[in-house]
């Protein structure tokens, strides 16, 4: 028998806490619903206490907190909770101090009486314009836990292939960083005890061996200027970045790059096409649902072509015309759209091309990393194999000499 801990509503509403032994979590349930309880958490004894001592733990609010919230929600709405007590159970189960103070100041104004989305509006930072307009959608039509749902599903998709993403670039980022390491120290703490070897020897060095100290000679003398040097490049293309201009050319040059541009097309094109079609089975108007998915696009090249794409539409024009002027979007995903626009199937597209995309970024991240791991050991082998032989071949030539002497 197993020790859980719970925390569930009596017919009143109340909360009531408690523990209990039970074969299974489902049995715990069971037990309580004959008491005319309604579980909202129940936990292993082991895992209740960890979570107990992470309450109050730091840390903003993140992209995974709103998952959680709009899938909690949805489904406490659906339970036919009302939403004071929803709001009032995820502030008690937030683990975060920054996450439990806002749940408790949007039950603050909600009881006040704000609706919910003029409650969430003040916290941009868990809530962001996607969230906000789903939500106003889902209390108009009075479908809130159903676009609740929704959303979750879409943050879901989102966070999955921002993980993937991110695991292509770091993991051959990490690799290079690592190895880029290994030289340096080899460069500038070993090679260095040997070239002291070699200058008692007094014989001509092979040419590796004179290319490995001369870089290791470089390196111990300019190492402090190429690091200063490198931090200022950074922080000059970093203030670059941030202007207008040098966000749009970096933006372009990200879908442009060989090997990771493509990638990072096909997650543009998906979370567009995923955010688009979101809104628009939300009921959202479509110039609005146009505006929320430039603002959430990422890349400001996609975000001009989706504002362009509005202001064609407010002329009376098609969708795809400025999609097929951007140049960053294949004629798969505007024919299909231009398909969607006349059939009135926009949303049903959309959808379509945001799964082939989705699959197609998972297939070219796992393709990726396969091809990448092997060249960065062969890379790193060759690196570290070069400056160990330079290093060993004055030995070799010194024991040839003195075997024949």
């Amino acid at each position: 028998m197993a020790v859980f801990q719970y925390m569930a509503r009596d017919a009143q509403g109340k909360m009531v806490n408690g523990t209990t032994q039970a074969a299974s979590q489902s049995a715990v349930v069971k037990m309580l619903r004959d008491q005319g309880l309604t579980p909202t958490s129940i936990q292993a004894g082991a895992a209740a206490g960890k979570g107990k001592q992470a309450r109050g733990k730091g840390g903003g609010p993140k992209l995974d907190d709103a998952v959680i919230i709009s899938r909690q929600m949805a489904t406490m709405i659906r339970a036919g909770l009302p939403l004071i007590e929803v709001l009032d159970i995820l502030a008690d189960q937030a683990e975060k101090a920054s996450l439990k103070k806002i749940m408790r100041d949007i039950e603050k104004d909600v009881e006040a009486g704000s609706s919910f989305t003029e409650a969430i509006q003040k916290h941009p930072k868990l809530f962001d314009t996607f969230f906000l307009s789903m939500v106003r959608a889902g209390e108009a039509s009075g479908m809130l836990d159903a676009i609740l749902d929704q959303v979750a599903t879409y943050l879901e998709k989102v966070l999955a292939i921002r993980r993937k993403v991110k695991s292509a670039v770091m993991y051959p980022l990490t690799v290079s960083v690592i190895a880029f390491a290994i030289t340096i120290f080899l460069l500038v703490k070993v090679v260095p005890v040997f070239e002291d070897i070699f200058s008692e020897l007094g014989s001509n060095l092979p040419v590796p061996t004179q290319i490995t100290i001369y870089l290791s000679k470089t390196l111990q003398n300019h190492l402090l200027k190429m690091l200063i040097g490198l931090v200022v490049v950074i922080f000059i293309i970093g203030r670059w970045a941030k202007s207008k201009s040098g966000r749009y050319k970096l933006d372009y040059l990200k879908l442009n790059i060989p090997i990771f541009g493509p990638i990072f097309i096909k997650v543009a094109i998906a979370k567009f096409t995923r955010t688009l079609g979101t809104l628009i089975k939300a009921g959202v108007n479509i110039l609005y649902a146009l505006e929320i998915t430039a603002k959430t696009a990422g890349n400001t090249v996609i975000e001009e072509a989706v504002l362009k794409t509005r202001t064609s539409i407010q002329s009376g024009e098609s969708l795809t015309r400025p999609l097929i002027e951007a140049g960053c979007f294949p004629p798969m995903v505007t024919r299909m759209i231009d398909v969607g626009e006349r059939t009135g199937m926009l949303e049903t597209m959309l959808s379509k091309i945001a799964d082939f995309y989705e699959d197609q970024v998972n297939a070219a991240v796992t393709g990726l990393t396969s091809l990448i791991e092997p060249l960065l050991i062969v890379f790193l082998g060759v690196v570290v194999g070069f400056i160990v032989i330079s290093m060993f071949m004055p030995m070799f030539k010194m024991v040839e000499v003195l075997t024949k002497s």
